[in-house]
């Protein structure tokens, strides 16, 4: 990866407005919603720019107060949003949900997508010299269930260039964005990963998409071509193959869950983070549940990172001190710079 890149990490994907409940309870229900912002791949670069690292998203909003909505949240976290194209023809996007865990049958999502200014995003319409310009390229799988043209510019992202940064690609398998077409996602998605470098894929994902049941080494079977792929496996953990490596498996904390919403991304984000750091395997997986944790202990999609001093600390944790290890609501607070590890797992 080249050092001297404008940006650490570049983001390609829609954000949309996101209204959260102010209760649980049906959406016929709910009396009033918070507003949020919501997106796979600026949900990344807004972790790692709340981390420390430069970042930029690049996008298509609507001409809209939701748009400037977006675009200002973003910018604030401390994202390079520049690039970010305004469309005054198309809207952005929202979605309402409710507060409900995403694996019970009460959970719903709503959302209001179709024809959003994002789906126009196409190869002639978006800025490549600043999708190039990071030391990564930061991809998912929703972007290519968006329009036509949104699959053939991640097509053309993935594909080998000159010039090309390091491309990470979440599957981010979503059904319901799928099924309005002609039925090919699980191919599409299982193609684009094929071109990336370094990929995300849950264990559950693989099975949904591509009917891969033999856990993640047959995962690893069917996506032998990226250098680094990572299984998520859920609240067991993940596991790491990284090209001419012997796998690496780190187990996930014990979390006492306040939404399940955002923990993926987190995951990406500070996996990505110990990556540009240079970290090991472990730690790389180590850091990335941490990065989780933090989204899963508060209610929205984004999570105010620890610093890097108290993760780098809690991810040198030896086994049997990060298998104790739990972490509640506002344990990313302000932990004294001298408190040791093993008091930190303690609490």
């Amino acid at each position: 990866m080249d050092a001297q890149a404008a940006v650490d990490v570049v983001a390609l994907g829609e954000s949309m407005v996101t209204f959260l409940p102010s209760r649980a309870g049906r959406l016929a229900d709910v009396p009033s919603f918070d507003r949020g912002i919501g997106g796979a791949e600026s949900n990344v670069v807004c972790a790692l720019a709340a981390a420390g690292h430069r970042t930029r998203w690049v996008s298509r909003v609507g001409a809209d107060g939701f748009g400037d909505h977006l675009v200002e949240t973003i910018a604030r976290y401390g994202v390079d949003t520049g690039c970010v194209g305004r469309d005054p023809q198309r809207p952005t996007g929202i979605y309402f949900r409710t507060a409900d865990d995403r694996d019970t049958d009460a959970h719903e999502v709503l959302y209001y997508r179709a024809g959003s200014a994002a789906s126009a995003m196409a190869p002639h319409s978006v800025d490549r010299e600043a999708l190039d310009a990071g030391r990564i390229l930061h991809l998912s799988g929703i972007t290519a269930a968006l329009s036509t043209d949104c699959l053939a510019l991640l097509r053309e992202l993935t594909a080998p260039r000159p010039g090309r940064p390091l491309v990470s690609f979440d599957v981010n398998y979503r059904p319901g964005l799928w099924s309005g077409g002609t039925g090919e996602g699980p191919a599409v998605l299982l193609e684009l990963a094929r071109g990336a470098d370094l990929v995300f894929v849950g264990e559950d994902e693989a099975a949904d998409a591509w009917d891969i049941t033999g856990g993640p080494d047959a995962v690893r079977a069917a996506l032998p071509e990226p250098a680094t792929l990572v299984v998520k496996q859920g609240s067991g953990g993940a596991t790491v193959y990284t090209e001419g490596e012997p796998s690496v498996f780190q187990p996930a904390l014990k979390v006492d869950v306040v939404a399940p919403v955002g923990a993926g991304d987190a995951f990406a984000a500070g996996f990505l983070s110990a990556t540009l750091r240079g970290l090991t395997a472990e730690q790389r997986l180590r850091h990335g549940h941490l990065m989780a944790a933090a989204a899963l202990t508060v209610p929205g999609d984004l999570a105010t990172p620890p610093a890097r001093a108290h993760t780098d600390r809690l991810a040198a944790l030896d086994a049997d001190a990060w298998g104790t290890l739990r972490l509640g609501p506002g344990w990313t607070d302000g932990v004294p710079v001298n408190t040791e590890a093993k008091e930190e797992a303690r609490t």
